[in-house]
């Protein structure tokens, strides 16, 4: 069971690398959950449903230049029951651009999991970077929350949970 859930975080994290849709709605629940915190932003989110997600997740990929990769490690899994389990996984983010390569976060994913047709899927997913608030990631993911916030049908998905 641990090698399923740390493939479902392995999953993730490479669908979201190439914007494969697909891939995510597999691995995302319907009713999946993003948080994000920063410090001294505090939190950022809720993102609230799957095709919220999903959304949010193409403005990224439109606002990011270069390729960038999610590296996920020293992933540790604690099984509630048979169909609930929690992940944990450190993040490296990094962008290559075709001129260098660089480091653009760090942070702790917390992936909570819920076994669904067979398959483990994130049902949340909270993210804590540990960049300073004036850093290239933290700005990135503000521009792209005020990107994704203005959006008509999204918006109205957002803002009655903040």
């Amino acid at each position: 069971m641990i090698a399923e859930l740390q493939q479902a975080v392995a999953n993730y994290a490479h669908a979201l690398d190439e914007l494969n849709v697909p891939e995510l709605e597999t691995v995302l629940t319907e009713d999946t959950t993003w948080t994000f915190t920063m410090p001294g932003q505090g939190l950022l989110g809720p993102v609230v449903g799957r095709a919220a997600v999903l959304d949010f997740i193409r403005d990224g990929h439109t606002a990011q230049t270069g390729k960038v990769r999610h590296h996920l490690s020293n992933v540790v899994v604690t099984t509630t029951d048979a169909t609930t389990a929690e992940a944990r996984a450190y993040l490296l983010q990094t962008r290559n651009t075709g001129e260098r390569i660089q480091t653009i976060s760090t942070g702790v994913y917390t992936f909570s999991l819920r076994r669904s047709d067979g398959e483990w899927r994130i049902a949340q997913l909270t993210l804590a970077l540990d960049n300073a608030v004036e850093d290239e990631a933290s700005s990135l993911l503000r521009l792209i929350f005020a990107v994704w916030l203005g959006r008509g049908g999204v918006v109205s998905r957002v803002r009655r949970r903040w």
